[in-house]
């Protein structure tokens, strides 16, 4: 028989929760995006993002954690690459920046897991695949999603112009990148 990853996941209660002054968005809109993302190409080549899967459990179900930009968008925390920069210190940096406290004592030790979905954006367009169509050639972006194994005990400092949601599972199904989750997920034993 053959054993799943065991992923410990911890009640949301055992978190704190504080905030911290505003990280405005680069980008209006999604078209302001693409179009920044292009420039930035032409600059730099394709883009290359990370993005954290932190669970908890609420309730005895797991629920992961999002940013919620404005009243309707949710994204997962994390961010583009420095050229050259190494996933892993870049997620670390970017969750940091995110969801850090202002002091250094009370930086969560990350603990970057498993890389558990890649997304691929062929075009400057919304649509990303979880694979590189075979006829892309120069594809724009590549977005690495990893598993993050949170201690029991963090202080997360959110930017006082979003929200950190703890949203079930099951609830993701309408974005085509985080309804993926779920899915990726299964190959994990939630220890709840």
């Amino acid at each position: 028989m053959v054993s799943s990853p065991v992923v410990n996941t911890y009640p949301l209660s055992s978190y704190t929760f504080g905030t911290k002054e505003p990280k405005m968005e680069k980008d209006t809109s999604v078209a302001d995006r693409l179009a920044r993302m292009k420039v930035n190409y032409m600059k730099e080549g394709m883009r290359t993002s990370v993005e954290a899967i932190l669970l908890v459990q609420e309730h005895n179900h797991p629920h992961i954690l999002l940013l919620q930009i404005g009243n309707t968008f949710c994204k997962l925390p994390g961010g583009r690459l420095k050229p050259g920069e190494n996933e892993i210190e870049g997620l670390k940096r970017k969750l940091t920046s995110k969801l850090g406290a202002n002091s250094p004592a009370l930086v969560p030790d990350w603990q970057i897991g498993e890389s558990v979905a890649i997304w691929w954006r062929p075009n400057f367009e919304t649509m990303m695949y979880p694979y590189c169509p075979p006829h892309i050639t120069k594809p724009k972006e590549c977005k690495k999603l990893f598993l993050v194994h949170l201690s029991e005990k963090e202080y997360f400092a959110v930017p006082k112009n979003l929200k950190l949601l703890a949203v079930p599972l099951f609830e993701l199904y309408d974005n085509v990148q985080v309804r993926s989750i779920p899915t990726s997920q299964s190959i994990f034993q939630l220890d709840l």
